[in-house]
């Protein structure tokens, strides 16, 4: 039986109806895992390189998902928690439709720009043609790239996130098949890898346009609908910080890379992308519950249900607080495992990598933390605090900390920025949901 929003949510249905969407976080990153497993191993450092380098600048173009997608859901699920279905399906139409349209003139205009931007990143001519290869492929794929993202959120606004967990886990498999067909079998390099990855993500949209469009009895539907300038604002508001966070992540990557080039040449760079590859698996997790218990706060706030929040609030905390620390260990542990799934072929790579796993893994004892916070904000309607949070803890912070902390510590201060930023950015997650409490009567 699926767990409707409108419950009174227990540790067992939070954690039974925010696991698959967890699960869903964990099992996309660990397909794009594949992605840099078999880029590395079978075309080479040179095309991980360029791999590495190119995906920030396309990550970009692709937060106006994750905007729309948390934003928008926020919005619905508040209207449906005010008792007005149709609303919510006429919102929640216009914003797939209006994103299938943002994302094809993204399409064109980084097809447009992908060379001048690759230079401007730093690529030089042993790595700028595969960087140019990936880029413009995965640009073809802009579209179902934004929709899915958006889609994760909006499944579970419809109460099916084990529905959302069989579609990327479809997608998953798709991709790591295609992946070891295209680049092991067929080996076409970075190209294999760009179509593997956005054949993927087409399937991955595919499956809930059909449902949405077919499923009439579900609590969301795809149907006729207009654009409507004041939803489309409040959904750009509520969902900013998700889309800040994603911006700044890959803005505040560049930096690193131009940081780690100076410090510690293109093994630091390699080092940095094995990083991200891992963060995207334990940062999954608090993403999934953030994503996951979003719609369910954002129906009880348009209920008016201030107990289910109080509740919701205490809960999340103290699941977040125990995660927090047993991934950190699992981090620590298994760090010269995870840094040999990349690199095992170069011995002195495979240290640079270790030591950093270590030391970025601190982290995570923070972030969850602050993911949370800021998601609760945006499940809240209140757009500007979630996006202040978000803002300052990873761009500000990081910034400041990237360009600091090296000439304390070198390299070493490189990989503890971002430990560093989580802690600063704890306080001022504290402080406002402090400042708050009665406004939303939370605590």
């Amino acid at each position: 039986m699926n767990i409707q929003l409108s419950e009174h949510f227990t540790y067992r249905k939070l954690i039974k109806f925010t696991v698959p969407t967890i699960i869903m976080m964990i099992f996309t990153s660990i397909y794009g895992v594949v992605d840099g497993i078999f880029v590395s191993n079978c075309v080479g450092p040179n095309a991980f390189a360029a791999v590495n380098l190119i995906i920030p600048a396309l990550m970009i173009l692709g937060t106006i998902g994750f905007m729309i997608g948390t934003g928008g859901s926020a919005l619905v699920s508040k209207t449906i928690g005010e008792g007005n279905k149709e609303k919510a399906n006429r919102y929640f139409s216009m914003l797939i439709y209006l994103l299938v349209i943002i994302g094809i003139l993204l399409t064109i205009l980084g097809i447009a720009l992908i060379e001048p931007m690759t230079r401007l990143l730093g690529a030089d001519e042993s790595i700028f043609s595969e960087c140019i290869t990936y880029g413009r492929t995965l640009l073809l794929f802009l579209v179902p790239f934004v929709l899915q993202n958006a889609f994760q959120s909006f499944l579970i606004v419809a109460e099916k996130p084990t529905f959302g967990l069989i579609i990327s886990i479809v997608a998953g498999i798709t991709n790591m098949i295609l992946d070891f067909l295209l680049m092991k079998v067929f080996n076409i390099g970075v190209l294999g890898a760009a179509l593997a990855t956005g054949i993927s993500q087409l399937v991955a949209v595919i499956i809930p346009i059909i449902y949405f469009f077919s499923k009439k009895n579900s609590i969301l539907v795809l149907t006729k609908t207009k654009f409507e300038i004041k939803p489309i604002l409040q959904t750009c508001s509520n969902g900013l910080s998700e889309m800040l966070t994603n911006l700044s992540m890959s803005l505040v990557n560049m930096l690193f890379n131009m940081q780690l080039m100076k410090y510690a040449g293109s093994d630091g760079v390699v080092a940095f992308g094995i990083i991200m590859y891992v963060s995207f698996i334990f940062s999954g997790t608090y993403l999934g519950y953030s994503i996951g218990t979003a719609p369910i706060i954002g129906y009880h706030y348009g209920a008016g249900n201030s107990e289910e929040l109080k509740s919701l609030l205490n809960k999340s905390i103290k699941l977040i607080l125990i995660t927090s620390v047993i991934m950190t260990g699992i981090a620590e542990i298994l760090s010269k495992l995870l840094a040999s799934i990349f690199v095992s072929y170069d011995i002195e790579l495979l240290e640079i990598t270790t030591n950093a796993i270590r030391i970025f893994a601190t982290s995570y004892l923070i972030s969850g933390f602050n993911i949370f916070s800021s998601s609760f904000f945006t499940a809240l309607n209140n757009g500007v605090v979630s996006a202040i949070i978000s803002f300052l803890r990873t761009l500000v912070l990081q910034v400041i900390m990237i360009f600091l902390l090296p000439l304390i510590w070198g390299i070493n201060g490189i990989w503890m920025a971002v430990t560093i930023s989580e802690i600063l950015a704890l306080f001022i997650s504290i402080t406002f949901l402090v400042i708050n409490k009665r406004k939303y009567n939370y605590i």
